[in-house]
């Protein structure tokens, strides 16, 4: 390692860090366009211009070794679409790619708004809610798992499971050795839905399993593969949905804009991503030595992309720690970029855009109800709690 590189000697996957990581990235920006982190044993790019060049050069940083910052995590993820490059990466995702093409996702809108305006109806008849809990998550939990065609007798662990999968992807500490052990339950439960083939018929796991039968992919490559939109598809969405929550609670004058203008929702979604990032960073492997804005970075060595730095990076966004609903946020990073951007977007927009559209509709105020807590999860951004008032719109029921 060239010694003219900065250090960043913190813990960014501290408790404290976790909690406000936002100090450390302003830090890490400031520092230089690649950082070396010693507690971590990679480089970090914080700035959005290096995070972009990084995800779209996936011939140089590649996924297939691994995304995570310690090796128990890559090699149980090993075979996930996540953790793979080149033809490899584009045969696995094109057994579920047509699952969440936009034509694929406009026959799904109408029943996902049904489900929208019933979590919201079952809201609004409480004084007090949990954003997370009752909103949140209520809306991706009636969606995901028979999407997916999810076992129902295997639902009790979802969200611990999809929560540890994420942990596990840190680096080597309390949070990650702890997950580990309920990411390797998640495995073991795919390994016997696809030994009793009890997959929901018509599903994503399902194709899954046809696939496997027609040689399109081997039969050892499954219970990775049911897992692979398992898991991001709930909690990243429970992130943006509880963050714009949370966000339009303390940010008033943006929702009465949103109740105004309800066209404004897919940017305001936009705009809760970058704000929120759901997903903090994820590593990648320099096959070749590389020049990253004129830093050399050899080869064999972990490049940290933080992406909710970058989309806080006052170089491309202007007052980029204000949340305001009419910026253009559409070139966030929050969703990735290239080749491994995340490919349930869409259907996490469609969520997020039914969930908005129905409280704006019937619902004049979110206020805070309490004190919001903040999970702590090594790569995932989001509450675990987060206490709400939702103020009925005038002629609207309780």
């Amino acid at each position: 390692m060239k010694s003219t590189v900065p250090r960043y000697r913190e813990n960014i996957y501290s408790r404290d860090a976790i909690l406000n990581p936002y100090p450390h990235y302003a830090e890490l920006r400031e520092l230089g366009p690649v950082v070396w982190l010693p507690r971590h044993r990679a480089y970090a790019v914080s700035r959005y211009a290096d995070c972009k060049t990084v995800l779209l050069d996936d011939d140089t940083f590649v996924s297939g070794h691994g995304v995570a910052l310690n090796p128990v995590a890559n090699r149980l993820g090993r075979g996930t679409t996540l953790n793979s490059d080149g033809d490899d990466h584009a045969l696995k995702r094109s057994v579920l790619a047509h699952r969440l093409t936009p034509r694929a996702l406009r026959t799904m809108t109408s029943a996902v708004e049904d489900k929208a305006e019933q979590v919201v109806e079952r809201a609004l008849a409480r004084t007090v809610v949990d954003g997370v809990d009752d909103v949140a998550t209520a809306l991706p939990m009636s969606i995901v798992p028979d999407l997916v065609g999810w076992p129902v007798d295997g639902r009790d662990d979802l969200l611990r499971w999809a929560g540890a999968t994420f942990d596990s992807l840190g680096p080597i500490n309390r949070q990650s050795v702890t997950a580990a052990k309920a990411a390797a339950e998640m495995l073991a439960y795919s390994k016997r839905v696809v030994r009793e083939r009890s997959v929901l018929p018509g599903s994503m796991g399902d194709d899954v399993l046809k696939a496997a039968d027609d040689n399109t992919i081997a039969p050892s490559q499954c219970p990775a593969l049911m897992i692979d939109y398992l898991g991001p598809s709930l909690d990243t969405t429970i992130g943006a949905i509880s963050g714009a929550l949370h966000l339009f609670a303390t940010h008033p004058d943006q929702w009465h804009a949103v109740r105004e203008n309800p066209a404004l929702i897919p940017n305001a979604i936009n705009e809760v991503v970058r704000f929120e990032s759901p997903i903090r960073a994820f590593s990648r492997r320099a096959v070749t030595d590389v020049e990253i804005d004129g830093t050399f970075v050899p080869a064999g060595t972990r490049v940290l992309v933080i992406y909710a730095s970058a989309n806080r990076d006052p170089r491309e966004w202007d007052r980029p720690d204000s949340f305001d609903i009419t910026r253009d946020a559409a070139k966030q990073l929050g969703f990735g970029s290239g080749a491994h951007g995340c490919a349930g977007q869409g259907l996490a927009r469609l969520e997020a855009k039914s969930i908005l559209t129905v409280l704006a509709r019937r619902v004049e105020r979110i206020e805070l109800a309490g004190t919001p807590t903040r999970a702590i999860n090594n790569i995932i951004h989001r509450f675990e709690q987060l206490p709400l008032r939702l103020v009925a719109a005038e002629g609207k029921e309780q």
